[in-house]
């Protein structure tokens, strides 16, 4: 099975599917650091990438068994602003 992995972040869902024999075929990621350690950790080579899920159209994205999103919390956790849902990041979810 195959999957890609949107809100990626370091790819904790990558590490756990590839783990359980799936294939990931892409990860989108905006945060350059997190970009860095997912390619590090993961070594993509040739998997789609996107940067920013708002300039994607669906049509760019690869044929997949199934998604994950790893959700931008940064709006509702206890360590940020606590803005919520509609927040600029965790709006991203809708």
């Amino acid at each position: 099975m195959t999957f890609i992995d949107f809100f990626a972040g370091i790819g904790g869902f990558t590490a756990g599917l590839t783990q359980a024999g799936m294939k990931c075929v892409g990860f989108c990621e905006n945060d350059k650091f997190a970009i860095k350690s997912y390619t590090a950790i993961h070594q993509p080579g040739k998997e789609w990438f996107c940067d920013d899920i708002t300039k994607t159209q669906a049509d760019e994205i690869p044929c997949a068994d199934g998604w994950t999103a790893g959700f931008p919390c940064q709006d509702i956790s206890v360590c940020g602003k606590q803005i919520g849902i509609s927040g600029e990041r965790s709006g991203l979810f809708f």
